[in-house]
């Protein structure tokens, strides 16, 4: 029985992710047209959010460990990533106006695959020039005040979550500690049991909850502190899912519903 209805319920989810975003695609169209207006895009992606969670009834709940994060400031957010959902609930977990750092695949997707290479970076991880042009990018849109959004596994590559793949890269803390801005981890707790990664994917109803941790300041690190704040970084995320799952009841009274509209 319980099957049957996730079955449903997905095909129900499906059909406002669709029908939502075709809603909202002509508006983002047009303000992909001017780099000016590419911040206009990006609020087109935060009201289709806004839109998608409520009609599907999964709230997204955030725990912040210092409050919210300056919106008018720029960080790089890394965080762990497990499930396609990662990315529809990060335009709601993360207020900044922010650039995915993603793979050069998704601009193959219909209609979603030309906002994604027009509004994000892309980059292909096998193509050492690739690489290159998509740091600099993303060292561009830091310096312009845009904030970036990367998941430091390169991926879904974890294979038992919520233990994550031991081998983070390093573009995130390069770049944080280049432009010397603020990097925040971000904890996705259970993202992964609503929507698993798996050949027949299938999304469970519950909420999203995330934790967005204390931004570390990287304001005097050179390219020596690399591998420590990398492995900061790791073991912040990675304490917080096995707390979690541990127990997932805990800190709940500290969570902000963020899909009220």
């Amino acid at each position: 029985m319980r099957r049957f209805f996730v079955n449903v319920y997905s095909i129900w989810a499906a059909f406002w992710f669709v029908f939502t975003f075709l809603l909202i695609f002509p508006f983002q169209y047009i303000f992909l047209q001017k780099e000016a207006w590419k911040p206009l895009a990006h609020r087109c992606n935060r009201v289709w959010a806004h839109l998608f969670f409520p009609l599907v009834g999964m709230p997204i709940l955030v725990r912040y460990e210092s409050g919210k994060p300056d919106p008018k400031q720029a960080y790089v957010f890394a965080s762990n990533h497990f499930s396609y959902l990662d990315v529809a609930s990060m335009m709601l977990i993360v207020d900044n106006y922010f650039a995915f750092l993603g793979k050069s695949v998704l601009k193959k997707a219909p209609l979603f695959g030309y906002m994604f290479s027009k509004l994000h970076i892309q980059v292909d991880r096998n193509d050492p020039q690739s690489r290159s042009k998509s740091l600099q990018r993303s060292y561009r849109a830091l310096e312009s005040g845009r904030s970036m959004v990367i998941y430091p596994e390169g991926g879904i590559r974890a294979t038992n979550p919520p233990q994550m793949h031991p081998s983070f890269k390093d573009g995130a803390f390069r770049m944080a500690i280049r432009q010397q801005v603020p990097l925040v981890p971000i904890s996705l707790l259970n993202n992964y049991l609503l929507l698993p990664d798996k050949k027949n994917m299938r999304l469970n109803p519950g909420a999203v909850r995330a934790v967005i941790h204390t931004p570390i300041p990287t304001k005097g690190l050179t390219e020596a502190d690399v591998e420590n704040l990398r492995h900061q970084v790791f073991e912040t995320i990675q304490r917080t899912l096995d707390e979690y799952t541990a127990n997932p009841k805990a800190h709940a009274s500290e969570y902000k519903r963020l899909t009220v509209i």
